[in-house]
């Protein structure tokens, strides 16, 4: 390039000194027949260097114009096609995912029902060892499978199946975290196995903190390295601050204050999306009662009924999202009550569930819509920021079949299984399983966000 300023461009002008001079030289027919001649041999001796190889400096600044232009435009082109690619993942563009995301956004995901489908599980039982030893079923001896086989139908639409490559690239850049009860961290499992399943590398999935057990710890981080993403878990059942309150007489009692959101919630209300959910740990025993338990400022309530408990709760964590959660940036879910199927008692007093092996069929056979989500409904009708309710209540009732029941440990026999004093699990759900519906439903619904 250092040739360059010795050869003028093609598309070049002389400089206004050059013209002036030009136009005073003598207009004879011999100086113009000189001077047109001396310029087409010009333009055709720099038309034949740089149209023919050589090694001459001519030629290779010739060269290295076209050279530039057509490198210049191919890296256009591709960051062109980039471009369109990412436009297409956040905002489907094409006929069909436009259509499919029309038609999510139309539909009721949560009235439908559930079909065998042998393509599933999204996993293979037993190739995610992430699965809390609780929650494998496979692992855990259970014979059949067909469980692990359904796949939730919705009546007005077709669900997609969940697209583990797909989903993590629309959580690119992003922290997804979930917070709630160890239902929410059944479900957690559930979608860390799938993404993981999916992933490039899976020896760049790995929990930030070292740890390979996911029961004891407030908080755990899946970090999912190639796709700068994490999905992570806070433990918070009451979604407010489990409380300790002291008299003046030096004794201490546990309390729930209705008034305080839980402690960790500053760590994750700038996350890009949040999935809460509480329920069953207000349907224990000291929770259902309401007496000495519930506290808002200096005063435990003496006695409060459980559902207006859970009100003044939901009401805590609805002023919290509302004052501290960005809504353009943070997509908030809340998922709704999991049925369990405890059959002759509950999970401390005898209840079973070892002998189901089909979900119910029979809609007369479904209990009915959990007064506490009529509470949670009102709460998020009152609320500034948006909440995609994830209405899973009908959807698992269905599924009786569904529960780690007596398959909860590896490497019992069947009498260690079923002792009468061994409490049945009929609350959680076998991974693979359940959870992993819910999660094509968190799936669908960052497909009807994209629109």
């Amino acid at each position: 390039m250092a040739d360059a300023a010795k050869h003028p461009s093609i598309n070049s002008r002389p400089p206004v000194s050059q013209l002036k001079t030009l136009h005073s030289l003598p207009e004879t027919r011999r100086s113009s027949v000189l001077f047109y001649g001396f310029v087409f041999s010009f333009v055709a001796f720099a038309l034949f260097s740089a149209l023919t190889p050589s090694s001459n400096s001519s030629s290779l600044w010739f060269t290295s114009i076209f050279t530039s232009f057509s490198t210049g435009n191919s890296s256009s082109s591709s960051a062109l096609s980039n471009f369109s690619s990412s436009v297409m993942i956040k905002k489907p563009s094409n006929g069909t995912n436009a259509g499919l995301v029309e038609k999510l956004t139309n539909c009721d995901l949560f009235d439908g029902e559930w079909v065998r489908d042998d393509s599933y599980p999204l996993y293979k039982p037993g190739s995610c060892s992430l699965i809390d030893e609780k929650f494998n079923c496979f692992a855990n001896g259970r014979p059949d499978d067909a469980y692990c086989k359904l796949k939730w139908k919705p009546r007005g639409c077709s669900l997609p199946r969940l697209n583990g490559s797909h989903m993590l690239e629309l959580l690119t850049g992003k922290r997804l975290v979930f917070v709630g009860d160890s239902l929410n961290r059944n479900m957690w499992e559930s979608l860390v196995c799938i993404l993981r399943n999916s992933a490039k590398n899976q020896s760049n999935v790995y929990e930030g903190y070292g740890r390979h057990r996911f029961r004891t710890r407030a908080s755990y981080s899946f970090v999912f390295k190639d796709y700068d993403c994490t999905i992570e878990f806070f433990a918070s059942p009451f979604l407010v601050q489990e409380w300790e309150t002291q008299f003046q007489n030096g004794s201490k009692k546990e309390t729930l204050r209705l008034d305080m959101i839980e402690k960790s919630a500053d760590e994750y209300k700038s996350a890009d999306i949040l999935i809460f959910n509480t329920g069953h740990w207000w349907t224990h025993e000291k929770t259902s009662k309401g007496k000495d338990y519930y506290q808002e400022g200096s005063n435990v309530y003496i006695e409060l009924n459980v559902l207006e408990a859970f009100r003044r709760a939901l009401t805590t964590w609805g002023r919290w999202v509302d004052a501290n959660v960005n809504p353009m940036k943070t997509l908030v879910l809340f998922r709704g009550y999991s049925v369990s199927h405890f059959n002759g008692g509950q999970w401390n007093s005898g209840g079973q569930c070892d002998q189901e092996t089909e979900p119910i069929k029979n809609k007369t056979y479904l209990s009915s819509y959990p007064l506490k989500m009529k509470v949670l409904e009102r709460v998020l009708k009152g609320m500034k920021t948006p909440v995609a309710y994830m209405n899973i209540s009908r959807m698992t009732d269905y599924r009786k079949d569904g529960h780690p029941s007596i398959y909860r440990k590896q490497n019992l026999s069947e009498e260690k299984r079923k002792p009468p004093s061994r409490s049945q699990d009929c609350s959680h759900w076998c991974l693979p399983g359940v959870p992993d519906a819910w999660n094509e439903l968190l799936y669908a619904e960052l497909l009807r966000k994209q629109k």
